[in-house]
């Protein structure tokens, strides 16, 4: 509900293939009218860094107006904003349909946008969105990769933080030396006829974390979707376009978008649901394609079709009713909300995944980990990363659980990073990349 009225928000499409979306003189007024806005409001304040850098700026200038703060200063703001679009969904009450008519991320991803028409991308930036061609060459070579990238390795992490930009303490992802479709082939799983979901089909969509990352999400969920009689294939036709949309590479991303929504096209056809791994993926699929590309049908098809994963079990207890049994797990959990979990307005269905586990023990920490994708691995954000996710960081410390779990897979390591600048000698629970894993260990899936 937005402030003054009971109409509910909505998000515009991205205007990006009008040239006036690249007009630098409409893009600064436009910055203007919004940043004055949000000076004023000051809702955000303890969101990203964007809002102080916009405070500062504002306040620090000749008369603490926007009018006096200098065009070029405004990418400090830009520079901040990791897309979490939590400003958006969580905090501002200008948001359309109201008259102001804000969108802050958007505008943000604008901004960006003009600036790679106008510059292009770094080298180092645009090959890091390269994610699968990397995960392939990566998957191949993983011992000497994960080596490489090793905090431990000093030599090897100073260098690649001269050469890509890359913070040499930030913990990077690990490479699987398979991807997760050719493991998926050689471990077949048994559908449980019995179990009250039997009848429904689902497509994972491995995404390129599950990909060539961490196979184990996607195992793990396909061993508990099939204990809950779900029929499952597993398929990475092309990445998402996060890593792209991060760069203001628009067009990019439209073309991502037509190509993984003709690839799932025939499998929407013949009754399968499209559950992805990662929350900024489904995100993608669900929200930001039909924004970008408002003309396919196929795109508007696969964003109805989609569910996250924990969104997806969760739905089958509440309909269907899981399979038994599933046993408790102990010592507890610390469970962090991800931003894009969270900014799919479906409510906090990894905790509800978790809940559903006999005796659960959950602490929910519903803030951001400061991590923002790729953002928080850049030698630039990585210690504001650090700072804005401590809160998350002494939380998940203090509430003494066995496990520690975010649905985002980049978030977990970096949390556990700042648990460890809180107290490096105090006893760390065990990191799982999705709370999946947990509720496949609950039913006795290795």
């Amino acid at each position: 509900m937005r402030e003054g009225g009971l109409e509910a928000p909505f998000r515009r499409p991205l205007d990006w293939e009008n040239p006036d979306f690249y007009d630098e003189a409409n893009l600064d007024a436009e910055m203007r009218r919004v940043l004055d806005i949000c000076h004023g409001c000051r809702r955000c304040f303890n969101l990203c860094d964007s809002f102080p850098r916009l405070f500062d700026l504002v306040d620090g200038s000749a008369k603490g107006e926007i009018e006096t703060v200098a065009s070029a200063d405004f990418k400090k703001v830009v520079d901040a904003c990791t897309l979490c679009d939590m400003c958006f969904l969580t905090k501002c009450p200008y948001v359309p349909p109201h008259e102001f008519d804000l969108d802050f991320p958007h505008l943000m991803l604008r901004y960006r946008a003009v600036e790679a028409k106008k510059n292009g991308v770094g080298f180092a930036d645009r090959q890091l969105a390269e994610t699968d061609r990397n995960g392939s060459v990566a998957t191949k070579i993983a011992p000497l990769a994960n080596w490489a990238t090793d905090c431990s390795h000093h030599a090897a992490r100073n260098a690649l933080e001269k050469v890509a930009g890359l913070h040499h303490e930030a913990a990077l992802p690990k490479y699987s030396k398979q991807i997760l479709e050719a493991l998926a082939k050689e471990t077949p799983v048994a559908v449980n006829r019995e179990a009250p979901g039997f009848g429904r089909r689902a497509v994972i969509y491995a995404t390129c974390f599950g990909e060539y990352n961490d196979p184990g999400v996607g195992l793990a969920a396909r061993a508990v979707l099939a204990k809950n009689g779900v029929e499952t294939e597993i398929l990475h036709p092309h990445c998402c376009g996060m890593p792209l949309l991060e760069q203001g590479l628009i067009g990019d991303v439209a073309a991502s978008a037509k190509q993984v929504a003709a690839a799932f096209e025939p499998w929407i056809d013949k009754g399968y649901d499209i559950v992805a791994l990662v929350p900024s993926c489904a995100l993608m699929l669900k929200f930001e394609w039909p924004l970008i590309v408002t003309d396919d049908p196929k795109v508007k098809r696969l964003a109805a079709s989609t569910y996250d994963l924990s969104e997806y079990v969760v739905g089958i207890s509440r309909k269907e009713g899981l399979a038994e049994g599933l046993a408790p797990i102990e010592g507890g959990v610390a469970f962090h909300v991800s931003c894009h979990s969270r900014a799919q307005n479906i409510g906090r269905k990894g905790a509800e995944l978790l809940s559903l586990i006999p005796q659960a023990d959950v602490a929910v920490i519903e803030r951001c980990s400061g991590h923002g994708g790729a953002w928080g691995y850049k030698t630039a954000n990585f210690e504001t990363a650090l700072k804005v996710g401590k809160p998350v960081a002494r939380q998940a410390q203090s509430s003494g659980k066995a496990y520690i779990v975010s649905e985002c897979p980049l978030s977990g390591p970096h949390i556990v990073q700042g648990m460890e600048r809180l107290d490096a000698e105090a006893k760390k629970p065990e990191l799982l990349a999705h709370p999946i894993e947990i509720l496949a260990r609950a039913y006795g899936v290795k």
